[in-house]
C-alpha cells in the first residue's frame, strides 16, 4: 500500500494504480477511509464493498491532467451541484473539477440485484432545472463545465410533465438542454403533434434505444423549432422540382419473440437549412424547391412486445 496526492488531499491506503505514459495516475483501489474536501461536500471513496449491489470497480479515476475524473463513493452522499443537494453513489468530473455527471444510485446488476431492486432504492429528488422545479426518481443528472444542467434521466416508468416549445409534453426517459437552459431534445411519453417546417406532424419512438437522456427522439433547434423527430404514425411523399416521387414511411422488422408480427421501425425525419433530410435513405430535398406532404401510414402492426407470452 502507498499514498498518492491529488489535487485536493493526499490518498492513503491505495492498493493499486494503473499510469498514463505521461506517468500520471489513471486509476486506484483504495483500502482504507479517505476524506476528500471538494467545493461539492466532503466525498469519501469506495474503500470496501458492503453489499452484493455494489459494483466492484477501482473507485477513483483520473484525467490525464492529475484532475479526478470519478469517485465511486463509500456510501451515498448529498453533494451540492448547481440544481440541489443530491444524493449520489457515483459523481464524474471534468478535467476543470467542476462535476460532470451524478448518479444517485449505482448499483451492479446481476441475477441476484436487479433493475428492480435499483428503483425500489432510488427516491425522488427535486432539482431547480431551467424549467422550473423537477420531481422524480433520476438515474442521472449531467451538467455543463460551466455548471448548467445539460440533461437529465429518468427512470423507466418515471414521467414528467413539461412546457416545451410545442406545447406542454408528457415526456420519460430524459430531457437534454443547451447551455442557455433551452431544451435541446426530449422523449415523448405518447404520440405528439408537433409543428416542423414540413408541416403539423406527429412524434413518438415506440422503441426508444438510448440508456440516458442525452440524446431523445424529438430535437429542437436553438430558437425552438422542431429540428428532429422519429415518428411511428406518417409517411411523407416529396415531389421534386423534376416531377419526381419520393416515398417515405417508417420500416417493419421480426418481432424478437416470433416472426409471425412485426414491429414497426420508426422513421427519422430531420430539417436543416431549409432541407428535409432522410438520414436512414440518405436523401435530403430542398423545402423551397419541393412539395411535401405528410399522410397517415397504414401501420398493420404494433409496438414493440418483448414477453414472448404476449
Amino acid at each position: 500500500m502507498t499514498s498518492f496526492i491529488t489535487t485536493y488531499s493526499e490518498l492513503e491506503g491505495i492498493e493499486f494504480r494503473t499510469l498514463y505514459s505521461n506517468g500520471k495516475t489513471d486509476g486506484c483501489l483504495v483500502s482504507s477511509e479517505n476524506i476528500i474536501r471538494t467545493p461539492y461536500g466532503d466525498l469519501t471513496p469506495q474503500y470496501e464493498a458492503e453489499d452484493m449491489g455494489r459494483r466492484p470497480v477501482k473507485p477513483l479515476y483520473f484525467h490525464k491532467n492529475g484532475a479526478i475524473k470519478s469517485m465511486a463513493l463509500q456510501t451515498q452522499t448529498r453533494v451540492r451541484t448547481p440544481v440541489g443537494c443530491i444524493p449520489a453513489e457515483l459523481v464524474t468530473f471534468h478535467e476543470s473539477e467542476s462535476i460532470k455527471r451524478i448518479f444517485p444510485l449505482d448499483g451492479k446488476l446481476t441475477g441476484f440485484w436487479t433493475a428492480k431492486n435499483e428503483f425500489e432504492l432510488a427516491e425522488a429528488i427535486t432539482i431547480e432545472s431551467p424549467l422550473g422545479t423537477l420531481c422524480a426518481k433520476f438515474i442521472a443528472l449531467q451538467f455543463y463545465e460551466s455548471g448548467a444542467l445539460k440533461s437529465v434521466t429518468l427512470w423507466p416508468g418515471e414521467f414528467l410533465s413539461i412546457s416545451t416549445p410545442s406545447g406542454k409534453l408528457r415526456v420519460r426517459t430524459g430531457i437534454a438542454f443547451y447551455e442557455n437552459g433551452r431544451i435541446r431534445s426530449l422523449e415523448p411519453a405518447g404520440v405528439v403533434k408537433v409543428e416542423t417546417p414540413a408541416g403539423t406532424m406527429t412524434a413518438y419512438d415506440n422503441d426508444p434505444q438510448g440508456i440516458h437522456g442525452d440524446l431523445n427522439s424529438l430535437e429542437f433547434a436553438p430558437d425552438g423549432s422542431v429540428m428532429a423527430l422519429k415518428t411511428t404514425s406518417e409517411e411523407i411523399l416529396v415531389i421534386d422540382q423534376s416531377g419526381n416521387s419520393h416515398r417515405f414511411a417508417p420500416g417493419l422488422k421480426d418481432n424478437p419473440c416470433g416472426t409471425e408480427r412485426k414491429v414497426i421501425i420508426p422513421m427519422k425525419v430531420r430539417f436543416s437549412s431549409g432541407r428535409i433530410i432522410f438520414d436512414d435513405h440518405q436523401e435530403s430535398f430542398n423545402l423551397a424547391q419541393c412539395s411535401v406532404t405528410v399522410s397517415q401510414y397504414d401501420r398493420k402492426t404494433d409496438d414493440p412486445a418483448y414477453s414472448c407470452a404476449v
